[in-house]
């Protein structure tokens, strides 16, 4: 059985880590290389790098951040923000990324995705996927995209299956309305996901204690959690949460491994 994952996210808007609630009201959590860094060493299973302005403000991925912070971790990383080419792929794995995530130019251009995965390997290809509920009145969620700004009216199930078919490797999926809130994932969305997918699908957005995360796994099916705000602010440390779970019986890499 493959391992469950614990995953920091170091969403980083001009060269800084930021956290807020609901995608705004964004406030400085520290320097993404440090963080990284930390993180690395503390025992996280990978580590996920979004530049989360690139989209919205038209420009790439700060190569050399990246470059830097690849250089500060021994675990998996993976990059996202403002890339829309191939070329853009390979300039940042060659900076040092192991894995690439497509959100707003995957709407754009699904080709990206299967293209990608051809060049590169489906684990190389993560589609980033930010759900927000339908008003009240109309069952299911909707795909944002441009850091949360715009909704496409893409329905998030059939968008899911959509990238999976293309070839991406895993999605990050993130649920806009528990973003920041520690109010606990969407479990309802993660599940919805994870049954519709044969591909791995990260939860992300809402957790508020070890227990949330637990759900994300046991009731939600994730295959890893996505962390921020809990390790950033030093609520919680990874080594804490994974002799938690592992104590509850989870499938969770041990810190010495």
């Amino acid at each position: 059985m493959v391992a469950l994952r614990l995953i920091p996210c170091l969403d980083v808007a001009e060269g800084r880590v930021v956290k807020g609630v609901n995608f705004v009201g964004l406030r400085d959590a520290g320097d993404p290389v440090e963080l990284a860094y930390r993180y690395s060493i503390a025992g996280a299973d990978e580590l996920v790098f979004l530049d989360i302005a690139a989209s919205h403000q038209g420009r790439e991925t700060l190569v050399e951040i990246v470059s830097r912070t690849s250089r500060a971790v021994t675990i998996p990383f993976t990059v996202g923000g403002g890339i829309s080419s191939l070329e853009g792929i390979t300039e940042l794995l060659r900076a040092g990324a192991d894995k690439i995530s497509l959100n707003s130019a995957a709407v754009k251009h699904p080709d990206l995705v299967k293209k990608g995965a051809e060049r590169f390997g489906s684990q190389c290809i993560v589609v980033a996927i930010d759900a927000r509920r339908r008003n009240l009145g109309s069952s299911g969620w909707d795909v944002y995209v441009k850091g949360g700004r715009e909704n496409t009216g893409l329905d998030v199930l059939m968008w899911s299956k959509e990238v999976a078919e293309l070839g991406a490797g895993e999605i990050l999926l993130t649920s806009m309305d528990g973003d920041g809130t520690q109010a606990g994932y969407d479990l309802e969305l993660t599940k919805a996901v994870s049954d519709s997918v044969g591909i791995p699908v990260i939860a992300s957005g809402g957790a508020g204690c070890i227990d949330d995360i637990r759900r994300a796994f046991v009731d939600g099916r994730a295959s890893a959690a996505l962390l921020a705000s809990l390790l950033h602010d030093g609520v919680l440390t990874v080594e804490q949460i994974k002799k938690n779970l592992l104590s509850r019986g989870l499938n969770i890499r041990p810190i010495d491994d």
